[in-house]
Order: C-alpha cells, then structure tokens, then sequence
C-alpha cells in the first residue's frame, strides 16, 4: 500500500540534508561541548555554528539563542521564567497546550491569567489584548499561528501594543518556523519558542529566543549552559540537525519554495469543497501555507482520521498532543464553533515533500472515506454555521 502523509503539523520526516550534518556527531565525534579539550571544542564550534544558523533564520544575535528540548520547554521556560504571583499574563484560548496548561498551573501559583477568545475567523483581535491590559500585567503570549487551523495571529500589531505598556511579549511560533519569515524585531517580540521536529529538524529540539535584557529564572539548575539559561549537556547532533533545518528553511522562504506548498494545499482544500457536499474550512483568515482544518458535516472526523489511515493516508483530527483526548478541540472551540462541528473537523497539513501524486490520491481517496462513513455511520455534526 502506497502511504502519504499529511500530518506535517504534527512531525515532518527528517530530510537527507539534516542527517548528513548529524551522522558524524551520531557515530564519530562525541565529545562535551563543556570540555575545554580538543573533542569538546570540536563539539562547542558544532554548537555555535549551529547558534549562527538559527539566529539568522530569526533575524536575532547568536547570543539570543537558547537551545531547549522543543517547542513545549521553550513555551514553560517564557511563562515559568518570567511570572510570580500578582503578575498578570494575557493569552489566548487557542494556544497549545505547551502554553494554556503552563497558564493554568501558573494561574493555581496566584498569577492572575486572561484567556482571550478569537472571532469565527479564527484570529484574536488586537483590541481586546489592549483592553484586557492592567496596571499588573507582566507578559502577553500569543501563538504566531495556530496549529490545527493554520491561522496567522497579528503578532506585530500585538507586539507594539506590549511594547507601548512596557510588558514582554512572547509568542509560540513552533508551527510558523520554516513556513513564514520570521523577523524578531519585526514582530517585536522578547521570547519566541521554536520546534525542530516541526521543520524537518530531528524530535527533542527546540529554541527559546531570548531577547537581550530579558532576565528569565532557568526551569533547569546544574550547570552554566546555554550563558546560565538552560543547565545540561547540550544534545550536540540534535542542535546540529536543528541549525542545518534552520538554514535550509531560511533558504525555502527566501527562494519562494513555498508557494509550491500552498498551491498544493489550496488545490486539495478546493478539490475536497467541490466534491465533498456539507464541508467547509474552519477559519477564515490568512494562513501558513500548509494547513487545511476541514468540517465534514455529518462524520464523526476521528473515524474519518482512522478510514483514511487504513487507505493509507495520515491526518489528524487536531493537535496531535491531545491524540485520544475525549474532549472536543479547544481551539475551534476557542473559536466559538459548535462541540458537534469541532469533533467532525479533520486537520490536514502538508510538507515541502508533498508531491502533486500525493494530493491527487487524497482527493480520490477522501470524498470516497466520507462518503462510505455517512452511509454506514451518519452523525449528527451540526450545521455548517
């Protein structure tokens, strides 16, 4: 059976490119990256070289770069580092787990916590952020975009209005690294969490970017690594991989390769309209170039994720952290979508390895799966209002 996969939001494959910068950190040199002798220098210049990649895909100083173990530790070192009780923290209700649940233990600590809600297009709006601002506010955290819908929050617009009542901003832009230029200054951010595994980096690699001045209490003790930010010896082939990622995905953005991508996308998303009746996007906003969160009226969408692996086809009924979770998505939720269509929603999302075979075999394949589960399995999803 020929496998396609369509769940790049969830973990892209590792790309020949990334492997071959690790193989000699795998198999040949193995030294700390602590050691003041010849194996540990080796491996502390593969580090710093790797530093040098990262901080040019984020327009920041090598220095800014905290090397973690993925998107969910940068996202707990940005809250955790900077929030004592009596703070205020603004976030959002459609930010990832990483952020919301970090949220809500800090919240149980005696910081104070508001979640912003977004409109039926999926985005949060500037406004609200502003007047949700008091005298204790000490950090907004807001997702550049969002994971199951694709959304592009207006992290700029945010970004000035932090700047403007002298509060840190952080934003989660684990799912927009290698699919959207990325300008620390731009945004105007002080923390921006990053993932590996999400731009063809290996899994257990990450970025916390930390703007200079910015004062964060470690979550780890033990040691001076990472400037006295992240105790631990560095996962020196992991931070190779992620540093060669980094860069390829500097180059991507740069030449346009993706459009490729979001012409892939759009012809699946228009292919499955047409001829699936009774579905539509969730969301209505721009997007990263990858994402389609379709609404299959009258489809349980985990049984349409489980029809589709069983033809062969990977996708996701949502945020892949919350796999198996009894609960609807909270982000179309967020959303103000219906429990009924959030639990009939499917989440596609492509790579810069999707190939036009692919899409063509997902868009025979997909309207025959609804409609095969509508006849021997009709649910009740709701309208598609």
């Amino acid at each position: 059976m020929q496998r396609i996969y369509l769940d790049a939001n969830a973990t892209t494959p590792l790309v020949p490119e990334v492997l071959d910068a690790m193989r000699p950190w795998l198999l040949e040199s193995f030294g700390n990256a602590s050691s003041v002798h010849h194996y540990g220098q080796q491996a502390r210049a593969a580090v710093e070289k790797a530093r040098t990649q990262a901080a040019a895909l984020l327009h920041c100083r090598e220095a800014e770069i905290v090397f973690t173990s993925g998107g969910t530790e940068s996202d707990n070192m940005a809250l955790f580092g900077l929030l004592t009780p009596g703070d205020h923290l603004i976030t959002s209700a459609i930010e990832h787990h990483a952020v919301l649940h970090a949220a809500e233990r800090l919240r149980d600590r005696g910081v104070e916590v508001s979640f912003l809600t977004t409109s039926a297009a999926g985005i949060i709006d500037p406004a609200e952020v502003r007047a949700a601002l008091r005298p204790s506010t000490k950090l907004i955290s807001v997702m550049m975009a969002n994971n199951e819908t694709g959304i592009i929050q207006p992290v700029e617009e945010i970004g000035r209005i932090a700047h403007e009542a002298d509060v840190w901003f952080h934003t989660d832009a684990v799912q927009a690294a290698g699919k959207l230029k990325l300008d620390v200054d731009a945004i105007g951010c002080d923390l921006l969490s990053l993932s590996g595994h999400k731009m063809h980096a290996p899994q257990g690699t990450g970025i916390l970017y930390i703007r200079r001045n910015t004062r964060l209490e470690p979550l780890f003790f033990g040691g001076s690594h990472e400037r006295q930010r992240r105790a631990g010896t560095e996962n020196v082939a992991g931070i190779v991989g992620l540093g060669r990622a980094a860069e390829l995905a500097a180059e991507a953005i740069a030449s346009g390769k993706l459009d490729r991508v979001a012409a892939l996308r759009n012809r699946f998303e228009q292919g499955i309209l047409s001829r699936v009746p009774g579905t539509a996007v969730n969301g209505d906003g721009p997007r990263v170039p990858n994402t389609s969160s379709l609404y299959f009226g009258d489809v349980e969408g985990e049984a349409l994720v489980i029809a589709l692996d069983m033809k062969g086809i990977a996708v996701s009924g949502g945020s892949a952290c919350q796999s198996g979770a009894s609960e609807p998505s909270h982000v179309l939720a967020g959303m103000g979508y219906p429990a009924s269509r959030a639990r009939a929603s499917v989440r596609f999302s492509l790579s810069k390895l999707t190939t036009e075979a692919d899409i063509d075999t997902a868009l025979a394949v997909v309207p025959e799966a609804v409609e095969r589960l509508r006849a021997i399995a009709p649910v009740n999803a709701g309208t598609l209002g």
